[in-house]
């Protein structure tokens, strides 16, 4: 367990809070009584646990302590805050005066499921088949997961210009445009090793 590590931990362990923070945030405006502490303070949990993305990778190159679980542990992190964030703000209202600005619309976290069970699903195969897998990020992929924080701070800070259905858009469009790239990428390797086009004897 190395520093880098550890971080990496802690920045699991700021999902749930602020999953709370931020339901119980959406409650309190239904109920007409917004509570902005809560909102200031998710809002912070969030900004401090994507921050941490950067610092545990610092550490890790820094003080050569990379290791096979931060391989694990660091994925984990980074999908689970992005991923609790866009589902948290599909399912609670953030806005006060328009609720198409405070939350997402429900295909939005749909389509960044999918692609992403998809991915995780076709890896297992590649895994299974060839013994091993090669997932080479794209920069679609880069872009799409850009995006996504993006409207994600778009909801928080309830920016206006642009519409936030405009960035939702365009998260959307690169997230299916990296899921179909992942997918063409994966049946290569199976055709390469002869999995693809198997016949039955």
């Amino acid at each position: 367990m190395t520093t880098a590590n550890k971080i990496t931990v802690i920045r699991i362990l700021m999902i749930p809070v602020f999953v709370t923070l931020a339901i119980y945030y959406g409650e309190s405006i239904q109920e007409g009584n917004a509570q902005e502490w809560m909102r200031f303070t998710a809002i912070s949990v969030f900004l401090v646990a994507a921050l941490s993305d950067g610092l545990d990778g610092y550490v890790a190159r820094r003080y050569n302590q990379r290791s096979s679980l931060g391989m694990i542990l660091d994925p984990i992190a980074d999908k689970g805050l992005l991923l609790s964030g866009i589902i948290t703000l599909s399912i609670s209202n953030w806005s006060q005066v328009d609720p198409h600005y405070g939350k997402f619309p429900a295909w939005f976290p749909v389509l960044v499921i999918t692609r992403d069970t998809v991915i995780l699903l076709g890896s297992a195969v590649l895994h299974i088949l060839n013994g091993t897998m090669r997932v080479r990020p794209s920069w679609t992929g880069k872009v799409a997961t850009v995006l996504q924080m993006a409207a994600i701070a778009w909801v928080m800070l309830q920016i206006r210009i642009p519409p936030l259905i405009y960035i939702v858009f365009a998260a959307g469009f690169f997230t299916l445009i990296s899921g179909v790239i992942y997918v063409r990428d994966g049946v290569r390797q199976l055709t390469a090793q002869g999995h693809a086009n198997a016949k039955l004897d």
